[in-house]
């Protein structure tokens, strides 16, 4: 039976959907959000009579939509259903406007000790631009309260190439970050995605997109500014300091496996990679029949194994990949086209293969 470390959750429910956001989030009454935590505990059943889920985690992560949310009652009743112990490295994602002191000192008694707040921008007018439910003032609070609470590992999370954004507005962001002094920060680009506001507006003229160059010149700024205030920039989107970088990420990175359980979640196991379905009625009815609430499988040969080694692994900027005979000749190649460099027998990605992130991966998908 195989034995399972690390697991996804998602909580797909937001107390307002934010205008660039094409993740699956709801808005949900508590009962409502209830009806889906029973569901879930339901699905996690299902697979501990499949895989042994016995053994400690590693790792638990907490994602969404917004799993703050959640009643302490209710993250209780899904953590009990795993073993684990301070060891573990149990995350939750926090929208700062739906926590507060006593909540935060709740995670801590129930063993959960990394928080992901989505801070997203410190100017006001872009939360607002985004539909951020928070303000500033209200970031930074949550953040020094969890402090206060005993948390020693958070992340921040932070956008740029937003509609209107300077590289002056984009620098200001990053000094009031920084001085936070936070254990690890992701960043990401605005991505446009089809079906949400934000992609209306650009189309209908509202919004305009950020100059490529601009965007460029920020993604280069934001890393040598993050590196000469001693972070370490370990993967593609993220930062850290020494010793704190997101251990479940790196799963994903590192192709491991995990269980992924909840609306839409993915997850990787044997050899098999997985999406749940989108809709709650059909994850419901499936969970009803006592079967997986799985839309989409892909079975993976040694050949997929072996090219999702490349596809992600190349993301973490100071793990050496060492090429197996098939991929050697690419990998020189691109070594000599400037996208890799050569280390310890093996290759890591280059500042050239870094900001062509997307031309240089391109090479590996098809094979």
């Amino acid at each position: 039976m195989l034995k399972i470390y690390n697991t996804y959750i998602h909580i797909p429910f937001c107390e307002r959907k934010c205008n660039y956001c094409d993740f699956t989030s709801l808005k949900g009454t508590d009962s409502q959000i209830e009806k889906y935590v029973n569901y879930l505990l339901n699905e996690i059943e299902i697979y501990k009579k499949k895989y042994d889920l016995s053994k400690k985690q590693d790792t638990i992560y907490f994602g969404g939509g917004t799993p703050s949310l959640l009643s302490i009652d209710s993250l209780e009743k899904i953590l009990s259903k795993f073993s684990y112990d301070k060891n573990t490295e149990i995350t939750i994602e926090v929208n700062p406007k739906t926590v507060d002191t006593n909540k935060l000192k709740e995670y801590r008694k129930l063993g959960i000790n990394r928080l992901s707040i989505g801070i997203q921008t410190f100017n006001d007018d872009n939360l607002k631009l985004l539909g951020r439910i928070h303000n500033s003032e209200e970031a930074i609070e949550v953040y020094n309260l969890a402090r206060e609470c005993g948390f020693d590992n958070i992340s921040l999370d932070i956008m740029f190439s937003l509609p209107n954004q300077t590289l002056s507005i984009l620098q200001d962001d990053l000094e009031r970050l920084v001085n936070l002094n936070p254990n690890h920060i992701s960043i990401y680009s605005l991505i446009w995605e089809e079906g949400t506001k934000f992609f209306r507006d650009l189309k209908s003229g509202k919004l305009k997109e950020t100059d490529n160059d601009l965007e460029a010149n920020m993604y280069e700024y934001i890393i040598e500014f993050l590196k000469s205030k001693d972070y370490i920039h370990y993967e593609i989107s993220n930062f850290s300091k020494k010793d704190f970088e997101a251990r479940h990420n790196s799963i994903y990175w590192e192709n491991k496996q995990y269980l992924g359980v909840g609306l839409s979640a993915a997850g990787y196991l044997a050899n098999v990679r997985y999406k749940n379905f989108f809709n709650l009625k059909n994850y419901y009815s499936n969970l009803d029949k006592n079967i997986l609430p799985i839309d989409e499988r892909e079975i993976l040969t040694e050949e997929d194994i072996e090219q999702y080694r490349y596809l992600v692994g190349f993301r973490l900027l100071n793990k050496v990949i060492v090429p197996s005979e098939k991929y050697l000749d690419k990998c020189v190649s691109l070594s000599k086209e400037g996208y890799l460099l050569e280390k310890e027998n093996g290759y890591i990605l280059s500042h050239k293969g870094l900001m062509l992130f997307n031309d240089f991966i391109s090479n590996f998908i098809g094979d």
